[in-house]
């Protein structure tokens, strides 16, 4: 994807969308999220605090570092925690530095030079967070790396949001009880960390009493209290959809439940349209994907693969009202193992931006016919189901087996 497709993918300016007293921006791809999120980095005042799966040693992490670094030397308290396995490139001298500066840094199952299977190996930090100030935040599937593969290559398909009001001040919340979970050194952080789980507490009890869903709700998926609250959300959605779904997904195996709920939606007349990664990343996770296509278009559910970069979106749009954009990818590791957060919108206009930029995304896309698969010979299929069945038994050895849905 060229400069001249970005803008076709985005063809607006950025504009906020003000809802429920948030200021929303919609961020395509790296090439609008980074300037946005160290301008962000740079006018902070008080605090910080940074949450990535994957923290690169590129020029990338080092224009966040930078960021980061001006912060921590005017005074700002600065958190960042990444994941053990995503950011085990994450450099020394970046460490060195941060210590200095006094940025704290913290790892999230630093654990990287076990090779024993043990259930909790798969079960990272897969978030991608950040809160400034308690007033801004942002939330998305993007992590810190170069939005390029190489110099010629286009920028990896992607979205987040850039939130001013009351919803960063809930994000801030949430990552600072994550942190002081994490850390187990001072009293005052186990007592700032029960301060923080009690207003939690009052906070979910306000959102229950309310007689209609809020028009915007950080959903977050952990292996505690939250454990299906993400795709208990995305069930809900699907199955109250009365004309169209477009679910943009870099990672889609779905268990039984879901698959039967799209379906469903198809053959009572709902448009269903599932964009999904066209370049090979992980083979194991694409051909087991491509097991699941039969069902899928035999239901009448369009099918797309993204051909001009590498897709890591993980949004979806329903009936041009409901969006969800974050970090949870529509498969097993995210949805029954991994930390995740993602935001749900509830707005046209905010919904109708992301729309028109899947659909045109579609148009840079393959799709899939029902005679594709058809033309599959025997091999070919017992590979793809093969890839499947590998994928729900990793998961089920490592994750446990009650938590797999197949």
């Amino acid at each position: 994807m060229t400069s001249t497709t970005h803008e076709m993918l985005n063809p607006a300016p950025l504009v906020p969308h003000t809802i429920s007293g948030n200021q929303l921006t919609l961020l395509h791809c790296g090439v609008e999220y980074f300037p946005q999120l160290c301008a962000a980095l740079d006018h902070a005042q008080v605090s910080i605090f940074l949450e990535s799966y994957i923290f690169a040693g590129d020029e990338t992490g080092q224009r966040v570092v930078d960021s980061l670094l001006r912060a921590a030397r005017r005074g700002v308290r600065v958190h960042v925690l990444v994941d053990g396995f995503g950011a085990v490139d994450f450099p020394d001298a970046w460490q060195s530095k941060f210590a200095a500066a006094g940025v704290q840094l913290q790892w999230f199952r630093h654990e990287v030079f076990s090779f024993k299977i043990h259930r909790h190996r798969l079960r990272r930090l897969h978030r991608k967070l950040v809160a400034i100030d308690q007033t801004t935040a942002f939330i998305g599937g993007i992590n810190i790396i170069n939005d390029r593969v190489n110099a010629t290559s286009a920028p990896r398909l992607d979205y987040a949001v850039r939130i001013v009001g009351s919803m960063a001040t809930e994000i801030d919340l949430e990552m600072r009880h994550l942190w002081y979970r994490v850390s187990w050194a001072k009293f005052r952080q186990r007592s700032d960390w029960l301060k923080i789980n009690a207003y939690r507490h009052w906070l979910k009890q306000q959102n229950e009493t309310l007689d209609t869903p809020p028009l915007l709700t950080l959903l977050l998926r952990d292996n505690f209290h939250h454990r299906r609250d993400i795709k208990e959300a995305y069930l809900h959605a699907i199955t109250h959809a009365e004309h169209e779904i477009i679910l943009a997904n870099a990672y889609f195996l779905p268990g039984r439940n879901f698959r039967q709920a799209l379906i469903e939606a198809a053959q009572r007349g709902v448009r269903v349209v599932l964009l999904l990664q066209g370049k090979v990343e992980y083979r194991f996770q694409h051909y087991a994907t491509h097991a699941l296509y039969w069902k899928f278009l035999e239901a009448g559910i369009e099918i797309y693969e993204y051909q001009s970069s590498y897709l890591h979106a993980k949004v979806a749009v329903v009936d041009q009202y409901w969006v969800t954009i974050g970090s949870s990818n529509i498969d097993p590791f995210s949805l029954m193992l991994a930390r995740e957060a993602n935001l749900v919108v509830r707005d046209r206009e905010f919904a109708g931006v992301l729309r028109q930029s899947l659909l045109v995304a579609t148009e840079h896309a393959i799709r899939i016919q029902p005679q594709d698969w058809q033309r599959l010979n025997w091999a070919t299929r017992l590979l793809l189901w093969a890839s499947y069945s590998a994928v729900l038994m990793v998961t089920s050895l490592v994750g446990g087996k009650r938590q797999v849905e197949p």
